[in-house]
C-alpha cells in the first residue's frame, strides 16, 4: 500500500491556524516548544489547540537540545503524536522513546549523511543549517543532500519551502513528507491562510507517492 505525500504546518500558535490547515488537507501540525523562538508555545496552550483537532491529524512536538524528560513531559500533557527532535541526540538516546520519533538535523556545507545511518527512528527531517532555532528566513539547502539521505530513512524536507517552490522540491527529490513554518507566515508565529491553503494543495498535486521509487 502506498503512502501518499505527509504534509506538515509547522510553527502553530493559535486554533485558527490549526483548523486552516485542517481545512486544507494538512496531515499534521507541529507544535515549537522552544523558548526562545518567536513560534514558542506554552504547553497549555498546545494542549488546548490539540484538544480541538481531529484525531486523524498528526499532532508534532519540535524541541530543541531539550532533556528527554521533558520532551516526554510535553508528550503526555498535550497528547502529542510524535516528537521531532533537534540535538546532539545519538542513536542510543532514541531507544524505547514511549512515542514516534522524526531525528531532525540542520545541513549546512559539510554535512555528512552518514551520520544518520544507525538511527532507528520514524523518519528523519532535513533543514536548513541556521544558528537562530526556527528562523531559516527562506534559506534553503542543496536537496541532492536530501536523495543521498534517503538510503536511510524516510526524509521530510524542510527549510526554505514556498508555495512557489514546493512542487519542484516534491519531484527533484520524492520525500516521504514536506514541512513549512516561514514561508508561508504573515508574521512569525501567524500563518497567511491563502498561502497555507496554496502550499497543500501545490504538494498535493504531485503525483508521487513514498513507494513509487520501489515499485518497477
Amino acid at each position: 500500500m502506498k503512502q501518499d505525500l505527509f504534509v506538515k504546518i509547522c510553527g502553530i500558535t493559535n486554533l485558527e491556524d490549526a483548523l486552516q490547515a485542517v481545512r486544507c488537507g494538512a496531515d499534521a501540525v507541529g507544535f515549537d516548544f522552544f523558548e526562545e523562538s518567536p513560534r514558542f508555545i506554552s504547553h497549555k496552550r498546545a494542549a488546548d489547540i490539540v484538544s480541538a483537532l481531529p484525531e486523524h491529524i498528526s499532532k508534532i512536538g519540535v524541541f530543541d537540545h531539550a532533556e528527554r524528560k521533558f520532551v516526554l513531559d510535553i508528550v503526555h500533557h498535550v497528547n502529542l503524536s510524535a516528537v521531532q527532535l533537534f540535538g546532539d541526540e545519538g542513536p542510543d538516546d532514541l531507544v524505547n522513546f514511549d512515542t514516534s520519533v522524526i531525528k531532525a538535523f540542520r545541513v549546512g556545507p559539510g554535512f555528512d549523511v552518514e551520520v544518520m545511518k544507525n538511527y532507528i527512528v520514524d523518519a528523519f527531517l532535513l533543514d536548513a543549517h541556521q544558528k537562530s532555532f526556527g528562523r531559516t528566513g527562506g534559506i534553503g539547502f542543496d536537496w541532492n543532500v536530501a536523495i543521498r539521505a534517503k538510503e536511510y530513512g524516510r526524509i521530510m524536507l524542510s527549510g526554505g519551502l514556498t508555495p512557489e517552490n514546493v512542487e519542484d522540491a516534491i519531484r527533484f527529490v520524492r520525500p516521504y513528507g514536506v514541512d513549512v513554518n516561514t514561508g508561508i507566515e504573515s508574521k512569525p508565529g501567524k500563518k497567511d491562510h491563502d498561502l497555507l491553503r496554496e502550499f497543500v494543495a501545490r504538494a498535493k498535486s504531485i503525483p508521487v507517492s513514498y513507494r513509487d521509487e520501489e515499485e518497477p
